[in-house]
């Protein structure tokens, strides 16, 4: 059974990621009430989703969304989204949302919502690795790093088991892949659209980190500058969070100051859940 504590953390997401509606197609998300600087990627995305998701039909449902980063987020203000309905039909519904601060874009999503319906299925096949019982926790202390650890204040409402050397803050060059084990660390939300961006929000953590793993450069070593440029997910069913969830993370290129990353979400029974892809700077800083 979950702490109070670890219950107070995921309805404080929840709070996080619920929209207010300002006027018809006009939502309005919280601020992170303990931020500091730049927005979190995972915040926008998912406040975006809940707004396209308040626009369309509860019974479609994010199947998937691609995103644009065009400027960073200031913590200090609440952010706008703006929906334009540009498709409704009897299965699907295409939105478009734009993130607004001080009246100019943050973010631009296209997000589909798709009717239930069956049809052929399979999935990338689980991965063999070690279960989460048979690893330790995450450091929430972020390894010794201070800007790690306030970046992980973000994500009380979950529980981790990384697979070494996911975390590491130090971490010996290598190609990857990265894996970390998660679940909420309390009661998951009826509301399916919420289950979705939730995991969205989860879904830019760590993703980034593997671009640099074949370079032996943590991304919080101050050697760079890093940041989400393009960030698309695909929701193959609303998570449910009744157990724990498989991350997989891979880069398969860098080059120009970018790196490409992907990655895949399984349930401990090993459904294939999610998958995601994004790009990233990762400039090295040069010091005079």
């Amino acid at each position: 059974m979950a702490d109070p504590q670890s219950e107070d953390e995921v309805a404080a997401l929840v709070a996080l990621l619920d929209v207010e509606t300002i006027e018809p197609d006009l939502y309005r998300g919280p601020r992170y009430p303990r931020g500091r600087g730049r927005v979190f990627g995972g915040q926008v995305i998912g406040q975006a989703l809940v707004a396209g998701a308040r626009s369309a039909s509860p019974s479609q449902q994010a199947h998937s969304l691609h995103a644009y980063f065009m400027r960073p987020g200031d913590e200090d203000l609440e952010i706008d989204y703006r929906v334009l309905k540009d498709f409704d039909g009897r299965s699907f519904a295409t939105r478009r949302i734009v993130a607004l601060q001080n009246d100019a874009p943050i973010l631009t999503m296209t997000a589909s919502f798709q009717r239930s319906e069956a049809g052929f299925e399979h999935g990338a096949p689980m991965p063999d690795v070690p279960g989460p019982d048979a690893l330790d926790p995450g450091d929430k202390d972020g390894g010794g790093s201070p800007v790690m650890a306030h970046f992980l204040k973000r994500f009380g409402a979950f529980e981790f088991r990384p697979i070494p050397p996911f975390g590491e803050l130090a971490p010996r060059p290598q190609p990857g892949p990265s894996r970390l084990w998660f679940r909420l660390a309390g009661a998951a939300p009826a509301d399916p659209a919420m289950r979705s961006a939730m995991l969205a929000y989860l879904s830019d953590f760590g993703l980034l980190t593997t671009a640099v793993l074949p370079h032996g450069v943590p991304l919080f070593s101050g050697k760079l500058q890093a940041a989400s440029l393009d960030h698309s997910l695909w929701l193959h069913e609303p998570p449910a969070f009744d157990q724990w969830i498989l991350y997989t993370m891979e880069s398969p290129w860098a080059g120009g100051g970018r790196g490409l990353t992907r990655g895949t979400f399984h349930t401990q029974d090993g459904r294939h859940i999610a998958s995601v892809a994004q790009e990233g700077l990762i400039r090295p800083i040069e010091r005079s």
